[in-house]
């Protein structure tokens, strides 16, 4: 049985926001952020509660964008890095309505969207709001040393992105359609440096997209392109070597984290990473291409690493998880 799941009703990204930090703003897609904040706690007092502040700016935003009241979403979706997702939780503790909590790490927008394009596509539900944030700081702490540490960063780390995404999917509007999703299997080559998420996630997006290509029959050439969440530099090359070896040529690849900053100039190491990265490209930079047609298919699959800090401590390898889905311009 293939895993790949066609959706017999396509389903409409109808609306879609994006907020981010000061770093962000001074990236190459600064200008094409719906809000760009220059305190990175975003008025609060902790960097947790900046996260939750920063989603619920996404949030509101993407209701002023729609012209809709809180009430008329049915479900929403999503993740992101803290323990618990507390900062998605703590979101929707005051904006209620009902809410799945999802935990995929990075690949938080790529899983919430496949679930709720199912949901919609299903006729389960009438719309689902899709989500995933992160904030350097507060993945810093959990997974590395906090800030005030001073740690040298190494070459192959990635710098979690500051950002917050919102994508609304619906049974209709003008599109960009979802049409078809597959969700990933775990993959773990045995990786267990957390300054190294690239190696870690590779084989795991190699995974998602050999089973693709392989259940459908498609190739990369019939795509505008093909985009990854967030396998930065490393992640990148290792991919490529990793589809290369089952004759799989990706030529038209793109990775979020090699997007979203200016590796030289804002010093970044191997790129970006963090739930919000991938979900703010797609926001910022994606669709929005794809709304003017500039690019018409496309594959969005976003990778997580499904470590903790015990895990880590324990001296445990890395697993890695990578969700797909296949957005294209026209309903068929």
């Amino acid at each position: 049985m293939s895993r790949v799941i066609t959706l017999k009703k396509p389903v409409a990204i109808t609306t879609h926001s994006c907020v981010g930090g000061k770093k962000e703003g001074k990236g190459p897609l600064g200008d094409y952020f719906d809000m760009i904040s220059d305190d990175d706690y975003f008025g609060q007092d902790t960097w947790e509660k900046a996260e939750t502040e920063m989603l619920k700016r996404s949030f509101y935003t993407i209701l002023k964008k729609r012209d809709i009241k809180p009430q008329a979403i049915q479900v929403a979706l999503g993740g992101d890095l803290c323990d618990q997702i507390t900062s998605t939780a703590f979101c929707y503790r005051d904006i209620t309505i009902p809410f799945l909590g999802l935990y995929g790490a990075c690949s938080a927008m790529a899983e919430s969207m496949a679930i709720g394009a199912c949901l919609v596509s299903g006729g389960i539900v009438d719309n689902a709001l899709c989500s995933a944030s992160s904030h350097f700081a507060t993945a810093e702490r959990q997974f590395r040393t906090p800030l005030d540490y001073g740690g040298k960063r190494t070459p192959t780390a990635q710098w979690t992105v500051t950002g917050a995404a919102h994508s609304l999917l619906e049974r209709e509007g003008k599109g960009p359609f979802i049409t078809r999703v597959m969700f990933g299997r775990i993959a773990d080559l045995g990786v267990k440096d957390a300054n190294n998420m690239g190696a870690a996630m590779a084989p795991a997006a190699a995974l998602t997209l050999k089973e693709f290509f392989r259940e459908t029959g498609e190739k990369p050439e019939n795509y505008d392109a093909i985009y990854t969440g967030d396998l930065g530099m490393v992640g990148s090359v290792l991919l490529k070597e990793l589809l290369q070896k089952e004759d799989i040529e990706l030529t038209n690849h793109q990775d979020c984290g090699l997007i979203i900053f200016d590796r030289e100039s804002q010093q970044v190491q191997a790129g970006a990473s963090g739930c919000g990265c991938s979900g703010c490209v797609l926001s910022a930079h994606i669709l929005p291409q794809m709304e003017q047609k500039k690019i018409n298919r496309i594959l969005f699959m976003a990778t997580g690493a499904l470590l903790s800090p015990t895990t880590t401590m324990q001296q445990e390898s890395i697993p890695g998880i990578a969700h797909l889905v296949e957005i294209q311009t026209e309903r068929n």
